[in-house]
């Protein structure tokens, strides 16, 4: 029986995980994507994939990559340094403003243009539901939210969007499908940056009721953030199973780290995404 051929259509819609410098991956499949000249009406990244995706958005082939191998072989952002003098575990000055400022500058004018669709998930520390926002005109708010859905809890500060304090919107919704779904976008192609059949340890977080005692709502979410997560992903699998949607990502268990420092790990990781998305161009799966 012949396969069918992925077709991109207005019900289809990109799916961009995060996960930290595991999103190497991501970055590899999307390179690829824009080798190819492929684009979806809608995207929708959360955290490192929000970051992934707006480089993605701008048609800018090899940003992100430059951020998370070149950039960090250079500057060396990530550490315990940065925790004990800043307060945040990453070089939030760096990353958020000289690089996209001064260094390899976003192409805010492509990214205004863009006629496709392109939402960054944050989770509001007050109300502690995931919000979405929808922003391509505006660069500092671009940057506002797409560091809002980079902040880490326990080791990034939280920032504020419209004078809202948020976090990482993978503290609620990581894997955005039901989302995506809900908008019409049944067609769903999902990058991933854990293996198939990855589930995260069920854990209470005790310490968020120590470091975010001014947002009990926030607490609730983050004490229930890695069984939600599992049932996100047990969601995804069964969709993938039915044919319903496509799953993009790595087939062995990721040995890179959300805080990996070692470039050559991280390269081959990268070079895996691009690899595994030419593969199911080839058989057409995509």
């Amino acid at each position: 029986m012949k396969k069918k051929k992925f077709k991109i259509t207005e019900k289809s819609g990109l799916i961009l995980e995060g996960g930290g410098m595991r999103g190497i991956f991501t970055i590899g499949v999307l390179d690829n994507f824009m080798d190819r000249g492929i684009r979806f009406p809608y995207v929708i990244g959360v955290s490192a994939g929000a970051c992934n995706g707006l480089s993605y958005m701008s048609h800018q082939r090899g940003r992100a990559k430059y951020a998370d191998i070149d950039l960090l072989k250079e500057y060396d952002y990530i550490g315990l340094k940065y925790l004990l003098t800043k307060g945040n575990i990453m070089d939030f000055d760096l990353l958020f403003h000289k690089f996209p400022e001064e260094i390899s500058p976003y192409d805010y004018d492509k990214l205004a243009g863009s006629p496709e669709r392109y939402e960054m998930v944050t989770t509001s520390c007050i109300t502690g539901n995931a919000c979405y926002f929808e922003e391509k005109r505006n660069p500092k708010r671009v940057i506002e939210i797409v560091k809002a859905s980079s902040s880490l809890p326990f080791v990034c500060p939280i920032t504020y969007v419209d004078g809202v304090p948020m976090l990482d919107g993978g503290i609620v919704d990581s894997i955005p499908i039901e989302y995506a779904l809900r908008q019409g976008y049944d067609k769903a192609v999902i990058i991933l940056t854990r293996n198939k059949g990855y589930r995260k340890k069920t854990s209470r977080m005790p310490l968020a009721k120590i470091t975010y005692k001014k947002y009990p709502n926030l607490r609730n979410v983050l004490q229930e953030r890695n069984a939600a997560y599992n049932r996100t992903m047990d969601l995804i699998e069964g969709l993938e199973a039915e044919g319903k949607i496509t799953v993009i990502r790595p087939i062995n268990p990721v040995e890179v780290g959300r805080m990996e420092k070692d470039t050559a790990k991280l390269r081959a990781l990268y070079q895996e995404g691009y690899d595994i998305a030419e593969q199911l161009l080839a058989s057409g799966k995509l």
